[in-house]
C-alpha cells in the first residue's frame, strides 16, 4: 500500500508529458500559425517574470478570490446551518435561493460595475455570490442528512441548543462541508478569470484579454492559461489535503 502511494504521482505525470509533446508536435505541423508551442509558452512566461508582471497578475487574481470567498465562507455556512435547522426558515427562503442559483454570477457584472465601478469591489462581488448560493445549499443539505438519532443523543445528554449545533450538528457536517468547499472555491477561480476579463485591469483575466487586444500575443494567451489551470490544481489538491485530515476520515470511509 505504501508503495502505491508513492507511484501514485507517476501516472498524471506520464499523461501531462504526453499531452505536451502532442501539443508540440501538433504546432509543429501547422502550415498556419494558430496555436503557440510550449517552448513560446514557458518563453512568455519567463518574459512576463522578466517584465514583474507575472507575481502582480498572480497575487491580484489570488487576493480577489481569497477575500470574495472567505467572505462567502463566512456567511454562507452560518445561514446554511440557520436554513438545514430550522425547517420554518427554509421553507420561506430556500425558494428563493432556488431561483438566484441558476444565474450565472456573470450576468451580474453590469449591475456589479454599476455598484462598485470598476476595480477590484466588482470582481470580489462577483466571487463572493458566485461561492456564497453553493455554499448555502451544501451547508443546508448537510444538515439535512444528519441522522436523527445524532441529534436524539446529544439532546439525551443534556445540551443546549448552542452546545448541540458546536458540538454535533457542525461536526457531523463537516465530511461534506469540505466536499461543498472545494467546488466553491473551483467555481470562485473560474468567475474570478472571467470579471477580470470585464471589471478589473489586473490580473490573470485580464493578462488573457490585453494580450489578445494589444498585438495577438498568443504566446501570453495560452501562458495565462496554463498559469490559470496550474493554480486552478493547487487550489484544488489544498482543499483535498483537508479530506485526508484525521479528524475527518471517518466522513470518506477507508479503503
Amino acid at each position: 500500500m505504501l508503495l502505491k502511494n508513492k507511484l501514485s504521482w507517476i501516472p498524471p505525470t506520464l499523461f501531462a508529458a504526453i499531452c505536451v509533446v502532442g501539443w508540440d508536435i501538433a504546432a509543429r505541423r501547422q502550415s498556419v500559425q494558430i496555436i503557440p508551442g510550449p517552448w513560446e509558452v514557458f518563453e512568455g512566461i519567463v518574459e512576463l517574470g522578466r517584465k514583474g508582471l507575472l507575481a502582480k497578475y498572480i497575487v491580484a487574481s489570488l487576493f480577489r478570490v481569497t477575500w470574495g470567498y472567505l467572505l462567502a465562507v463566512a456567511t454562507a455556512i452560518p445561514f446554511g446551518l440557520i436554513l438545514g435547522w430550522r425547517r420554518r426558515a427554509e421553507q420561506a427562503l430556500n425558494p428563493v435561493i432556488q431561483i438566484l442559483r441558476p444565474i450565472s454570477p456573470l450576468a451580474w457584472i453590469p449591475l456589479a460595475i454599476l455598484w462598485f465601478g470598476v476595480g477590484d469591489l466588482s470582481a470580489i462581488f462577483l466571487i463572493f455570490l458566485a461561492s456564497f448560493l453553493p455554499l448555502t445549499v451544501s451547508t443546508m443539505n448537510a444538515v439535512r442528512n444528519i441522522p436523527a438519532i445524532c441529534l436524539q443523543a446529544g439532546r439525551n445528554f443534556g445540551l443546549s441548543e448552542g452546545e448541540l449545533v458546536w458540538r454535533v450538528l457542525f461536526p457531523a457536517i463537516l465530511p461534506q462541508l469540505i466536499v461543498g468547499l472545494r467546488l466553491a472555491l473551483g467555481i470562485a477561480w473560474l468567475v474570478v478569470v472571467a470579471a477580470e476579463m470585464i471589471a478589473v485591469n489586473s490580473g490573470l483575466g485580464f493578462l488573457i484579454i490585453d494580450s489578445r487586444n494589444a498585438g495577438n500575443r498568443y504566446d501570453l494567451v495560452v501562458a495565462g492559461m496554463v498559469l490559470i489551470g496550474g493554480i486552478g490544481l493547487l487550489l484544488d489538491m489544498g482543499m483535498r489535503s483537508l479530506e485526508r485530515a484525521r479528524s475527518l476520515r471517518w466522513g470518506y470511509g477507508t479503503e
